[in-house]
Parts: structure tokens; C-alpha cells; sequence
């Protein structure tokens, strides 16, 4: 259970991280974002970064195997690492209609899976 709730907090984590880090891009798309200044973007991003904090430590200390949860600190950096990618996939579809994901990224990615199964299988 602590590590499916370790899951779903790095998840929404990393929502309130990709935009944080990547939506301000699409500011200028928008009336009220055309004019913003670059200190005005960053306190935007950092507000969100705020909502990311406060899904991501808790998932730490949820999951982290000497609080009681069931991954080592490894195993977090990597479930982490791959959400991230994975929200950055759909974020860039759903939001970058002009940015295409080729065969190469898709097959990095794959690498990092394998990345995960290899940190994660008992040797």
C-alpha cells in the first residue's frame, strides 16, 4: 500500500514539476501572459514547484524503505526518474502539438525501463 501511495504522490508530483519547469513556455499563447516579465515566470514556477514539494516529500518519507516504506533510496531516485519522463512524454503531446517524439526517444526511454527493471531485480 505505501508503495502504490509512493507512486501516486510522485506522480501528481511531478504534474505540478513538468509544469512548473516547461508550461511557462506557453504563457505567451495567452492574453494574460504576453507581457510577463521573466522575474513574473518565475515566481509563477515557483508557486507550482511549491504544490510539487508538497507531493514529493511526503512520497519520500512514504516510501523510503528505513521510514517503514518499501523502496531503497535508489529505487525512489529511479520510480522518480521515470515518472518524470513519462509525465514529460504526455506534456509534451497534450501541450507542444508541434513537437514530435521520434523512434530515438521512444527507444531511450526504453532504455530507461530497463534502467528500472535492472536497479529494482534482486541480483
Amino acid at each position: 500500500m505505501r508503495g502504490a501511495k509512493t507512486i501516486l504522490l510522485l506522480t501528481i508530483s511531478n504534474m505540478f514539476m513538468t509544469f512548473a519547469w516547461y508550461g511557462h513556455l506557453k504563457f505567451k499563447e495567452y492574453d494574460w501572459g504576453k507581457n510577463l516579465g521573466l522575474f513574473a515566470i518565475i515566481l509563477i514556477s515557483w508557486g507550482l514547484a511549491f504544490f510539487e514539494y508538497l507531493f514529493q516529500v511526503p512520497a519520500n518519507r512514504a516510501g523510503f524503505k528505513e521510514d517503514g516504506g518499501p523502496f531503497t533510496l535508489v529505487q525512489l531516485k529511479t520510480i522518480q526518474e521515470a515518472i518524470t519522463l513519462t509525465m514529460f512524454m504526455v506534456f509534451t503531446i497534450v501541450f507542444f502539438k508541434t513537437e514530435k517524439l521520434g523512434w530515438n526517444h521512444l527507444v531511450g526511454f526504453g532504455l530507461i525501463v530497463l534502467a528500472v527493471f535492472v536497479i529494482f531485480k534482486k541480483w
